[in-house]
């Protein structure tokens, strides 16, 4: 069983209290879990060029809760060569993730106690 639990927060795009209201539920469901240990949130980048708000909203969650994560791994940072990266997949496993290695700015990774 993989140790992963992917959420899609950018499609549709919503208001930032739903996107809040969703990673809040996903958080719960991954700790009611005892197989599930890594939450990835794809966020999008943006569509005008540059980082947008739903983005920012998911990071600033995940930075206002920082404490209770063991690493919150930003996409363009996830990488075998990354030490939290390495950490992660040494406590839980490896795990099939197409987006590790690919610098991927639009999604997060976050490794929950």
């Amino acid at each position: 069983m993989t140790p992963l639990y992917t959420i899609d927060v950018a499609h549709p795009p919503r208001p930032s209290s739903a996107v809040e209201r969703q990673l809040d539920d996903a958080w719960d469901h991954v700790r009611r879990t005892k197989h599930i240990r890594v939450l990835k949130v794809i966020h999008g980048y943006g569509s005008a060029g540059g980082p947008g708000s739903i983005r920012a909203t998911t990071r600033n969650w995940a930075w206002e809760r920082r404490r209770h994560f063991r690493a919150v791994i930003d996409g363009e940072d996830y990488s075998l060569q990354e030490a939290r990266t390495q950490d992660l997949r040494k406590a839980v496993g490896d795990y099939s993730d197409a987006d590790l290695g690919g610098g991927n700015p639009g999604i997060l990774i976050i490794w929950i106690h």
